[in-house]
């Protein structure tokens, strides 16, 4: 028998007397809870009053602090104003440092040659910690403020899902499709408060890198503004004279800038000030999106670069041929991962282990010289250098037997002699042609694409 009915038969004061015919009214049920990742800006400050009207639900907002630099005082007390039942912060920026972009700096991963995946990197923590305090709250479900247009839905939905697949994932602004200036408006009619002296630009920074978009920033054609630069300066206010900064890693790990000792999250801060003041980190590229767009995108990381150019100068120190072969093909595919939201996979766990593995011997100390927008490594050393000066010198105290070179020539050719005595010489009227073969003509751009049948295709 339901508990209910059980205590209506008893008299329980709940539900009235069944022996006197009073009327038995059920319990009202509680609302479900739900955990907001919540930055305190209009499309998750919209949420929290939408999740609410529309679903439902008890909002528990979640703001995380990964070098973003909330105003966290200000922000809870914008939660609570709207209706949030609880709000949480974490500061989670060493965790950041630690298990994300470390990971990420000694793996060499870069999207596309350009992005160091500075928000891609947060938004599996930011999962993590989501998961964690709908446990902690006994919520049902979790939210996101990502549109559904972008990468972050997938990063948070694919994140979520990867760990705690019993969890409802709501995205207000995927599902309520309403343009900005209607959400301004949603606001107003329903007392959200409003951010103040807004960018014209939509911007998310951690202590990895800031990236800036929209905007006039849609136009490929058109030079970001200074406007949209925090972290740099524009190369003609850089100082004149260069700097030199020294970074020592260990393990693959940068543990100090210029002979002190930081931990990462202070290391990171200081050499962004440093570089930033140089100019250093700006990139302005077009960019595949998961969902499959094309994007322009405005980022600034001047820590990032300098430091990912650093280690890959003590990697090529310790590292054989071969490691550093690999080494760079898998860099691409953990790039790829991480952009693509699949940081909680077997697949990752896979490429990670090879890469600490790879780490073992990338200790040394690197100097960078930094200068007018542009930088480059100018020296390199590690106790567990594979460069070896009396092998490399060509001055006195070479050990180098050059002798042996010959035997090593005739070994080394031997598969091209082969193949050029059984199948090209002797084949073709000019031997020398085969450096050069030939290839039809390129169709011109002004005249119609042709199939083989001459059908136009």
């Amino acid at each position: 028998m339901p508990v209910a009915a059980r205590r209506a038969i008893a008299g329980s004061p709940e539900t009235g007397t069944a022996r006197t015919g009073a009327i038995i009214r059920s319990p009202i049920p509680m609302p479900e809870k739900i955990v907001l990742a919540y930055s305190g800006g209009l499309d998750t400050s919209v949420a929290v009053h939408w999740l609410r009207a529309e679903r439902g639900y008890d909002v528990v907002t979640l703001t995380v602090d990964v070098g973003n630099e909330p105003d966290l005082e200000a922000i809870v007390a914008k939660a609570q104003r709207i209706g949030a039942v609880a709000t949480r912060t974490i500061d989670a920026r060493e965790l950041f440092v630690r298990y994300f972009v470390f990971p990420a700096l000694q793996a060499g991963a870069v999207y596309q040659n350009q992005y160091p995946l500075a928000t891609a990197l947060a938004r599996p923590l930011i999962a993590k910690l989501l998961v964690d305090i709908a446990r902690e709250e006994g919520a049902v479900a979790v939210a996101h403020g990502c549109t559904g247009k972008g990468n972050d839905q997938v990063r948070f939905d694919v994140g979520v899902a990867s760990l705690a697949p019993d969890l409802r994932i709501v995205a207000p602004a995927r599902e309520w499709g309403m343009t900005r200036q209607q959400e301004e408006d949603y606001a107003r009619r329903h007392g959200v408060p409003l951010p103040q002296g807004g960018s014209p630009f939509s911007i998310d920074q951690n202590l990895w890198g800031r990236s800036i978009e929209a905007g006039d920033l849609e136009d490929p054609w058109v030079e970001p503004p200074e406007a949209a630069f925090a972290w740099t300066k524009p190369v003609d206010a850089t100082p004149p004279q260069p700097r030199d900064v020294e970074i020592e890693f260990e393990r693959g790990v940068p543990v100090a800038l210029d002979d002190q000792r930081l931990e990462g999250v202070d290391l990171i801060a200081t050499l962004t000030r440093v570089a930033g003041e140089h100019g250093i980190g700006r990139i302005d590229h077009v960019e595949d999106r998961v969902v499959g767009i094309k994007s322009r995108e405005v980022y600034e990381a001047p820590a990032a670069v300098v430091l990912l150019a650093a280690h890959a100068a003590v990697e090529a120190m310790v590292l054989s041929r071969e490691q550093l072969a690999l080494k760079q093909r898998l860099a691409q595919e953990y790039a790829e991962l991480i952009y693509t939201g699949r940081w909680f996979s077997a697949h990752h766990q896979d490429i990670a282990a090879y890469v600490q593995s790879t780490q073992r011997f990338v200790s040394g100390l690197v100097r960078v010289r930094l200068h007018r927008g542009s930088f480059r490594v100018v020296g390199r050393r590690s106790p567990h250098s594979l460069y070896q000066p009396a092998l490399a010198t060509y001055g006195q105290g070479d050990t180098f037997d050059a002798g042996a070179a010959v035997g090593f020539i005739q070994i080394w050719g031997l598969p091209l002699r082969t193949q050029a005595r059984q199948q090209l010489i002797g084949y073709t009227e000019e031997p020398l042609a085969i450096a050069t073969p030939q290839v039809d003509e390129p169709p011109k751009l002004d005249a119609p694409l042709q199939g083989k049948a001459g059908v136009q295709a």
